[in-house]
């Protein structure tokens, strides 16, 4: 007998890389064949040295082209075809738009479509965005009725909104808490005796994960007179509708209250050199930075939005304050930059939670659970139809 094939359909392949490159290794040793279809700018090499047969597509993050969006659907369908997958796994909105056509076309394979956060389509402000959600709702209505479709969310808030607007059966949906983290690599270290002491933000550079505010905490804590260094960590995503420009940030530095150190590859040593992990994000599924921040041990400063409560709890693990709040976010840091006792409190408590609840090998058993439930279904709605 053939073992069942699993496509993953992912926009990037440096997020394949970063984020689920782990669950389809896990795939793999429970006896799935593992393809991903993908566009591939860095780790194509890496990835199939891992075993997984990688397909070009030239996907595009943003929504600006109908015409190219639709000759990408027609692509997608017809690799979902040749492929011929026992299941596809789509993660996030655009891939799982972009697999409509495969849907529909396909009505034997099932689609495990996993909703990373309702990011930026669901929580800008912006006229032209507002109503692109207002086309995209009753479309998810339609998608998610399939019998063949299935959803994983990473938040229990995320799921409700989305049932508050008519999207997904709860029999065909699941809650799987992020992607993961490896605690191998991102081991608890001891908080560093540093003078000035770190703060950093480790995100993509997009206004959307709070870059406004922690920009603004740290020059309120200068002003305070307040002795700390605050690093943002991540590159540029000029993809993303929400992304800052290199100029932008570069204006953002200029006054030396904030550095802005691009994207690194050695994120268990820059956890190692923090003091502090702040997220002020507007929305997230589960931020994988936090995880890894956890995993670390750092205390953690959030905001009180969907995905960053799950791993910055308050009082427990860190500090949650409201979104878009640069004076709540200065008092959370200057509050815990004086006590290093509650720091290391915070620090431990976060790297127990990950080790019970968000490890790489918890999430993924998890997945491949998931996995197993939707195909054993289909096969036994197949022969009951027969």
């Amino acid at each position: 007998m053939s073992r069942p094939t699993i496509l993953f359909l992912v926009t990037e392949d440096w997020y394949f890389w970063s984020h689920r490159i782990d669950l389809a290794r896990a795939a793999r040793e429970a006896g799935f064949e593992v393809v991903l279809a993908a566009r591939f700018t860095a780790h194509q090499q890496r990835i199939e040295a891992s075993g997984i047969r990688c397909i070009p597509l030239p996907f595009v993050r943003s929504l600006r082209n109908p015409f190219k969006e639709f000759m990408l659907m027609i692509q997608v369908a017809n690799v979902v075809k040749s492929v011929s997958p026992t299941l596809v796994h789509t993660v996030a909105l655009k891939s799982i738009l972009l697999s409509i056509g495969a849907i529909i076309r396909c009505p034997k394979v099932q689609f495990c479509h996993a909703i990373t956060g309702l990011g930026y389509l669901f929580i800008s402000r912006r006229h032209s965005m507002q109503l692109l959600r207002r086309l995209t709702v009753p479309l998810f209505k339609w998608l998610f009725a399939r019998h063949n479709c299935h959803m994983i969310v990473q938040n229990s808030d995320d799921l409700a909104l989305l049932e508050s607007n008519g999207i997904g059966d709860r029999r065909r949906a699941v809650i799987i808490r992020g992607a993961g983290v490896d605690v191998r690599m991102f081991e608890a270290r001891p908080l560093p005796v540093a003078n000035p002491p770190l703060v950093i933000l480790p995100a993509r550079m997009l206004r959307d994960k709070g870059v406004d505010e922690f920009v603004g905490a740290a020059r309120l804590l200068r002003a305070r007179g307040v002795v700390a260094r605050f690093a943002l960590v991540g590159g540029l995503d000029s993809g993303n509708p929400a992304a800052l420009t290199e100029a932008e940030l570069n204006a953002m530095c200029s006054d030396g209250a904030v550095e802005w150190w691009g994207h690194r590859d050695d994120m268990p040593t820059v956890f190692e050199m923090a003091t502090l992990v702040c997220l002020p994000s507007y929305r997230e599924g589960l931020p994988k930075a936090l995880l890894e921040a956890a995993a670390c041990a750092r205390p953690l400063i959030a905001t009180d939005v969907p995905g960053c409560r799950e791993i910055c709890r308050p009082g427990e693990t860190g500090i949650l304050v409201p979104p878009r709040d640069a004076v709540a976010l200065a008092e959370a840091i200057a509050s815990l930059l004086i006590d290093r006792a509650r720091c290391e409190a915070f620090g431990s408590a976060a790297r127990t939670l990950v080790e019970q609840a968000f490890s790489a090998e918890i999430i993924n058993a998890a997945t491949v659970s998931f996995y197993r439930q939707v195909i054993a279904a289909a096969q036994t709605s197949a022969r009951a139809e027969a």
